[in-house]
């Protein structure tokens, strides 16, 4: 594996991806690679297909109930 350093990297920036790979049980390192593999295309095959159902999938979402229809007003004549 190849290695990387990264400097100058705004205290902002290092802090909010401390607090990010806490959130997520990684190591700084690895959210890192994470973000990295993700910004440059490397989802792929079951990684995509789990993050599209975790978004897209039946239980994901809320259900809307459609607003009743009947009482629309006309269309806007263009003709006159």
């Amino acid at each position: 594996m190849a290695m990387l350093t990264i400097r100058n990297i705004d205290e902002g920036v290092k802090e909010r991806l401390r607090v990010r790979a806490a959130q997520n049980g990684h190591s700084m390192e690895e959210e890192a690679r994470i973000i990295l593999k993700r910004a440059t295309g490397g989802i792929t095959g079951k990684e995509l297909w789990d993050l599209s159902r975790g978004l897209f999938g039946e239980n994901s979402g809320i259900a809307l109930e459609l607003p009743d229809r009947n009482n629309d007003r006309p269309p806007v004549n263009f003709e006159q």
